[in-house]
């Protein structure tokens, strides 16, 4: 004779519709289905925190790198250094051509 087979995972079953618990089984069973929510909640929280972590940090780096760039691109300084330099030499110029 066989043996009834087992489910392959717990039954399911309604604390305050089962006959034969305490009222001290009952809180009992009550604290763990809350302690799993909770711990499941933070599972999805941590996972969800890491993702924004990601995100947050990639956007960072990437203003920075454009701000980086942006700034190689700019020769307004190198622009002003040559009219400087130019006009450094049209006043050495014109002091030579004045003291002789």
């Amino acid at each position: 004779m066989a043996a009834p087979e087992e489910p392959a995972f717990a039954r399911r079953i309604d604390p305050a519709r089962e006959p034969g618990l305490s009222p001290e089984q009952r809180r009992l069973m009550a604290q763990v289905e809350h302690a799993q929510r909770q711990r499941v909640l933070q599972r999805r929280l941590r996972g969800r925190n890491t993702l924004l972590a990601l995100g947050i940090g990639a956007v960072t780096l990437g203003i920075y790198g454009y701000t980086f760039y942006s700034v190689s691109q700019e020769r307004f300084l190198d622009e002003l250094e040559q009219e400087a330099e130019a006009a450094r030499a049209r006043a050495r110029a014109r002091a030579e051509g004045a003291a002789s």
